[in-house]
């Protein structure tokens, strides 16, 4: 017999007290102990006994284990089949949250749509949206196919029975927040419901086969909510990332048990849904603002894959007592580094200046390899002067302004090669087997940088007293 107990669990940490606090006495985070409802043996604390003729399991030598890789199932879009590491692997149970419009039943239909016009079941178990709302969407989304199952649900038990019975090759849950089970005394979105639903489906999909895809709303601060063992329990937990009036749309997985976190998938929103980016840079650099003070184009690594992005910044005013620094895309603790050194090194007058920084696309550079382009465009908004347009920009700033080496140069270089670059001014000491016809240009410290990108002399100053001069 069992009988039920209240416990306390983090939000933030899955950490669990007997009593609540306003503090989690395990992350030390506040106001993020939530009641839970937990079920427990009878006094007694047997396990049960198994029914006759059912054996124990038997642990195996880990040599005896075969080496048959999990069986995955490519989809069309090579760019989700990058993120996800090579396709969908069956049994497993993916997490993919994002802010509210951001495409992401979008995004989860076209892949349904996908294993669905391969000659695949799907069973797409919708909480929030009627049948009639599911059908006018996948007639948009172009994903009308006979293998497409719909199911307007909000019960777990008749979603799993659903999937039990059907065994299709791909379900959708939109969204686990949403579903509940009957059996649990707690509304759905609770820490009980979200924390028991989702260890269930890892159940059901580790016995059946089923790869199975649940849908995440998040909190305001960005995270998905719920308790974060949540994101413990799943294999996978991927974000999309992206504006609602913005193009481009950034898959990222920061989880992922069967592949790296280190890839991402770009797309576009358009009027018939989203459509994969199979090449990123010329997307990113279609709109550049060629000729323009202040831009400068770098090459930064995404996983594998290099990406050519335009970063670009605005150096206005002077003498400002509490100047504002702002940086879209770039970490703002390095921008002031970068500012330092560059007026430190280099005699940039920019600690009285308003600076706005920028990275075009709604990419997020996270690679130290960026810094030298942003003190370069810096330098370019100072001097009025454009940086030249076939022009490649790759290097990490010191503290004492000398230029570092950077990881994976020669992949970079390619890339740019491949869409007209000529020029690419690297770390001095760097040697790439293979440039593509590209013109190196080796610079030690961050003063040369600015000389051989600028052909005019070093001059510190504003914009408005380059101006006067």
């Amino acid at each position: 017999m069992s009988k039920t107990a209240v416990t306390f669990v983090c939000t933030e940490c899955g950490g669990e007290a007997l009593r609540w606090a306003g503090q989690c006495p395990h992350c030390r985070a506040w106001n993020t102990l939530q009641e839970f409802t937990v079920r427990r043996r009878g006094a007694s604390g047997r396990p049960q006994a198994r029914p006759a003729g059912v054996q124990a399991p038997r642990a195996l030598p880990i040599t005896e284990v075969p080496e048959d890789e999990t069986p995955r199932r490519a989809l069309r879009w090579g760019e989700l089949n990058r993120v996800l590491g090579g396709g969908v692997v069956a049994g497993s149970l993916v997490l993919v949250g994002g802010e509210p419009g951001v495409g992401k039943s979008t995004l989860l239909m076209h892949a349904a749509q996908q294993v669905a016009e391969a000659g695949g079941t799907v069973l797409y178990a919708s909480a929030e949206e009627s049948v009639q709302q599911v059908r006018m969407r996948a007639r948009r989304l172009g994903a009308l196919q006979p293998g497409f199952l719909v199911l307007a649900e909000i019960d777990l038990d008749a979603i799993c029975a659903a999937i039990e019975a059907g065994r299709p090759q791909l379900a959708v849950v939109d969204s686990i927040q949403t579903v509940s089970d009957p059996g649990l005394e707690a509304a759905a979105g609770s820490v009980t419901q979200v924390r028991d639903g989702a260890a269930r489906l890892m159940r059901l999909a580790k016995e059946s086969g089923t790869p199975i895809f649940l849908v995440g709303h998040v909190t305001k601060e960005g995270a998905i909510a719920g308790p974060r063992v949540l994101e413990h329990i799943v294999d996978t937990v991927l974000y999309l990332e992206g504006e609602r009036r913005q193009e481009f749309r950034i898959l990222r997985a920061t989880k992922n048990r069967f592949g790296s976190t280190d890839e991402i998938g770009i797309f576009a929103m358009g009027e018939a849904g989203l459509e994969e980016v199979p090449d990123p840079s010329s997307a990113l650099l279609g709109g550049a603002a060629a000729g323009a003070p202040g831009t400068a184009v770098i090459a930064t690594l995404e996983g594998t894959r290099p990406l050519l992005v335009e970063v670009q910044s605005l150096v206005t005013g002077k003498d400002q007592p509490m100047p504002r620094r702002v940086a879209n895309g770039f970490d703002l603790s390095r921008l002031h580094m970068i500012l330092a050194v560059a007026e430190q090194r280099a005699g940039l007058r920019l600690s009285g200046s308003e600076v706005y920084v920028n990275v075009a696309g709604g990419i997020r550079v996270v690679e130290p390899a960026a810094d030298l382009g942003l003190a370069l465009s810096l330098a370019s908004n100072l001097k009025e002067r454009p940086l030249p347009p076939d022009l490649l920009v790759v290097g990490e700033l010191g503290l004492t302004g000398e230029v570092r080496r950077v990881g994976q140069l020669e992949k970079r270089l390619q890339e740019a090669a491949r869409h007209g670059f000529r020029r690419a001014l690297v770390p001095a000491g760097s040697s790439p087997a293979r440039t593509s016809g590209l013109q190196l240009d080796p610079v030690r410290d961050l003063e040369a940088a600015i000389a051989a990108a600028i052909s005019a002399p070093i001059v510190s100053g504003t914009l408005r007293e380059l101006k006067e001069r």
